[in-house]
């Protein structure tokens, strides 16, 4: 941390020692792995001071820089002051008033300098967007309400495909320096690709032919998450910028290297027993994630127009992430060998909130994931108006998504003599080991109960389209109908997952490696919050792999039919619109009306599956093949209407029909898959999906009305209403069926499905509700100067808040990640030299399944309410040179989770804060 403080603006100079080093330490045979700062009351002091000086130095500044300058000069001091993060808001407010559509965006400050760390972060501050986070960092979006799936992410209007398509688009795989702007239309226009039900979000990337003049670019950052401490890690970037024949040629290249290091820990109670309506313990787990990641970027557009009448763009992107997770875990089965073992000692409010735990199993495991991901679009796009009153556009588009997940784990099976659990105080779980977990003799070869590696699976997914689509427009005039345009688009969908398995090496205790020579010491758990063990002694994968090769021992591969399958699409659309200007009672109006037609054609391809292989019983033979083919057309009309009931006051009705097609995640496939793991017992472990390839897509019939109010120099006040009723809403859930493939199946007593010989199986179905859901709710946005309420110019402040009421059906169609209520706000200050912004996050509980998160376990749980406060700093050296200082998640907010009793404690996760420095150089 003293570095990062170090390399801050001058006015922040501390006399600080380090707080935070993350290194691999030799003690004894054991490598160790820990943070040696102090507590996390230390953490959230020093980020509190962080902030109280930084903002001590700019208000400094601010009374400094607040001395009136003479009247000569003032009219060229109001230019400098709105450029910069204040010039962003009032492009973005003035692009929203000129939409005839319900939207709102985010403009970038320059070329290259966006005002926020991470594409998802920014978005999050537009009304109705929520996202979630891995590690602390924003990785997926949500619009009112709707998840990741539901919303469309477009880049320069075309669609840009997903490294991972199970997840929803993952912003985190960009970097900002994309974007030159960012557009969320939660009301839709014929001529809009239709696939995003809650809404579609477009980025925008620099077009050469907007930027003035030659521009070259040098950028910098480095950056530190405080939780894995270690030296700061650095992102660079080159931009180019320049023009040609007269103007006619625009060139843009951008290039961008990042790499990032972040920690997560998470302790959560993943399975309970229930009787009579009482919630047991039945499996607590610790879960250390260490993650890198490094990031390439490069984006180019060549702009020319030769005429007057014709220009012809060519635009390409590619984004490749390169991340490795280190994982360390504790899976305590307080249930295995026997239910038994699980006396309470306390119950409270249906939850037994403190048990004593005899002879149960530990699993210990290092897991190592390797996850490149990659994802690209090349556009050519070609305008021409040189017939008169005509305005054709022409585009062909391929875009293409890769991802691999290259995972392996040594699992460590042991016996502990007890152990208490008391979780009556969410804040302060307290749980203690007859033995040590960082005794390394109870993890002698010869006496392990497990000893497995490696287990793990090899998972390619890919997804790519090909487009191509023509527009026309013809300018008309003819009274209140200003032009009218038609279009049609062909795309072609791929969607693709190919998966190999190797899995449960026994090892024997004659080659394995011993914890006391080889295991890795871990520390510093929670950030040494909580009444519980913090530190363990975990195996350590090298040593595992060096003894299988000694041995000469190769792991077989085996091909996974039924993890693997192959989803194609057809899609043709044609649209019609007509565009709308006139005056109704005195009033001004700006309106379209349209109707899009969508055809689709779906074939579904995967295997069918026969015995299990000899050489991996996890997986199965291939037995043969299968196709579902299922083709439907969706008619969409859509309406958007904007009154300028005065000069400043306008107001906007939009009206459509949207849809989704079925939607692909953890727990819908579309084709039938079927995995399977071993645990320390010898039981296994069946996830299993159905395959619903009949699916139909879900439509929406959704109404937005807003009144927006403008005034002054980007300022601006807003309120609206929205509902969406849902048709066919997709939902999933467990069942048990008295047999699958010929065994016995029933519900054990905490609802898990089994076997007769105790294989549990988790059987997933997917449906459509046939009832219509209804999602409504109403946005407030309100954007300010305050420097004619101030002594001080400079400050302003934006704040929105988003209320969404969800369907309370707990069966059938219902949304998960929502929270009823968001809001955000940011106080911010500038000036010609300086500027600073403290920011706030906050959304309140929501639900989660197993299929929105891994923490969430089979019966879910619910995230508590949570804000989080960011800080930004800026110091323009000059007209060329700026620095900037970032402190996220300030306040150090975790999430914290119950199940179904707010009292009843089921999961605390830990990210702390991060904090970056970066400067931009204009040559």
């Amino acid at each position: 941390m003293k570095k990062v403080l170090e390399w801050s603006a001058s006015c922040l100079q501390c006399a600080t020692s380090p707080q935070s080093v993350f290194a691999p330490l030799s003690q004894g045979g054991i490598q160790k792995m820990t943070n040696t700062k102090t507590t996390a009351t230390a953490g959230r002091r020093k980020a509190f001071v962080i902030a109280l000086l930084s903002g001590a130095c700019f208000a400094e500044a601010a009374l400094a820089q607040s001395t009136p300058a003479p009247a000569a000069d003032q009219a060229a001091v109001d230019e400098v002051v709105v450029t910069a993060f204040r010039k962003s808001l009032a492009t973005a407010l003035e692009v929203k008033r000129k939409d005839v559509r319900v939207s709102d965006g985010i403009s970038s400050e320059d070329i290259g300098k966006f005002p926020s760390e991470n594409i998802a972060e920014a978005i999050q501050r537009i009304p109705g967007v929520q996202i979630s986070a891995i590690n602390g960092r924003g990785s997926t979006i949500s619009i009112r309400g709707l998840g990741p799936q539901y919303a469309l992410t477009t880049v320069n209007g075309q669609a840009f495909k997903s490294s991972n398509f199970t997840d929803g688009f993952r912003y985190d795989v960009i970097q900002t320096e994309l974007a030159s702007g960012i557009q969320v239309y939660k009301s839709p226009t014929a001529d809009m690709d239709a696939g995003g039900l809650a809404g579609t979000v477009n980025i925008d990337t620099v077009h050469p032919f907007d930027v003035k003049g030659r521009q070259i670019i040098v950028a910098g950052k480095l950056q530190q998450q405080e939780l894995i401490g270690g030296n700061p890690t650095g992102k660079y970037g080159l931009t180019y910028v320049d023009h040609f024949l007269d103007g006619k040629l625009g060139v843009f290249l951008g290039g961008g290297y990042q790499e990032l290091k972040d920690r997560g820990d998470y302790l959560w109670m993943d399975r309970w027993t229930v009787s009579n309506n009482v919630y047991t313990p039945a499996r607590l787990r610790y879960r250390r994630i260490d993650r890198e990641t490094k990031r390439s970027m490069i984006n180019g557009a060549v702009q020319w127009k030769p005429t007057e009448h014709l220009q012809m763009d060519l635009i390409g992107t590619y984004a490749e992430d390169k991340t490795t997770q280190n994982i360390h875990q504790q899976v305590f089965l307080f249930t295995t060998p026997s239910a038994s073992n699980v006396v309470p000692i306390t119950v409270a409010n249906g939850t037994s909130t403190k048990v004593q735990v005899n002879n149960f199993r530990l699993e210990n495991n290092q897991q190592y994931e390797n996850r490149p991901q990659s994802t690209s679009a090349l556009t050519t796009k070609l305008h021409y108006t040189g017939l008169e009153n005509w305005d054709f556009k022409a585009v062909a588009h391929y875009s293409r998504g890769n991802a691999k997940h290259n995972e392996e784990a040594a699992v460590l099976g042991i016996n502990i003599p007890s152990a208490t659990v008391d979780i009556a105080d969410p804040k302060n779980v307290i749980f203690t080991t007859s033995t040590a977990l960082t005794n390394t003799a109870q993890y002698a070869p010869t006496t392990l109960i497990r000893n497995t590696y490696p287990t793990g699976a090899f998972r390619t997914v890919g997804s790519h389209e090909s487009a191509a689509q023509f527009d026309a427009k013809r300018y008309l005039d003819w009274g209140i109908l200003e032009s009218v345009q038609v279009g049609a688009k062909t795309r072609s969908e791929v969607l693709k997952r190919y998966v190999i398995r190797k899995d449960n090496q026994v090892v024997p205790a004659s080659f394995s490696p011993t914890m006391a020579n080889s295991g890795i010491a871990v520390t510093n758990f929670l950030d040494g919050q909580m009444t519980l063990p913090n530190a363990w002694v975990s195996p350590n994968l090298d040593a595992y792999r060096e003894a299988l090769k000694a041995q000469g021992i190769s792991v077989y591969e085996g091909f996974d039919p039924l993890g693997s399958y192959r989803v194609e699409r057809d899609l043709t659309s044609v649209y019609a619109m007509a565009n709308l200007r006139g005056e109704v009672l005195s009033k001004s109006y700006r309106a379209n009306i349209g109707v899009r037609n969508e055809s689709t054609d779906q074939t579904i391809k995967g295997y069918i599956g026969s015995t299990a292989n000899p050489q991996n019983t996890e997986v199965r033979l291939v037995a043969g093949n299968y196709t579902a083919k299922k083709s439907y057309d969706n008619l969409l009309p859509s309406a958007n209407l904007s009154v300028d009931l005065t000069d400043n006051l306008l107001l906007r009705v939009a009206a459509a029909k949207v849809l989704v097609r079925p939607i692909i995640d953890s727990s819908n496939q579309l084709a039938r898959t079927m995995t399977s793991a071993t645990d320390t017992t010898g039981r296994r472990i069946f996830t299993i999906s159905s395959g619903q390839g009949n699916l139909n897509p879900m439509t929406a019939n959704q109404l937005d009305l807003t009144l927006e109010w403008y005034y002054g120099q980007g300022n601006g006040l807003s309120a609206g209403y929205f509902s969406k009723k849902v048709k066919n809403g997709v939902f999933s859930q467990l069942t048990c069926p008295t047999s699958y493939e010929s065994v016995a199946l029933s519900r054990d007593s905490s609802g898990v499905c089994v076997a007769a010989n105790g294989d549990n199986y988790m059987i997933t179905e997917s449906f459509n509700d046939s009832r219509v859901v209804d999602i409504h709710g109403y946005e407030v946005n309100w954007q300010q100067s305050l420097d004619a309420w101030l002594p001080i110019e400079g400050f302003g402040l934006i704040a929105n808040y988003t209320h969404v009421t969800p369907a309370k059906s707990t069966t059938g169609f219902r949304l998960a990640n929502l929270s009823e209520h968001t809001a955000n706000g940011t106080v911010y200050w500038e000036n010609q030299k300086f500027s600073a912004r403290l920011s706030a996050n906050y959304r309140s509980a929501y639900d989660q399944t197993s299929v929105e998160s891994f923490f969430a376990g089979p019966l879910g749980h619910t995230i508590k309410a949570r804000t989080q406060l960011d800080l930004n700093l800026g110091y323009n050296f000059n007209e060329r040179l700026s620095f900037a200082f970032a402190a996220m998640n300030i306040n150090n907010a975790q999430e914290e989770a119950y199940l179904i009793n707010a009292s009843r404690w089921q999961e605390t996760a830990v990210t702390g804060p991060s904090y970056f420095l970066s400067f931009q150089y204009k040559m």
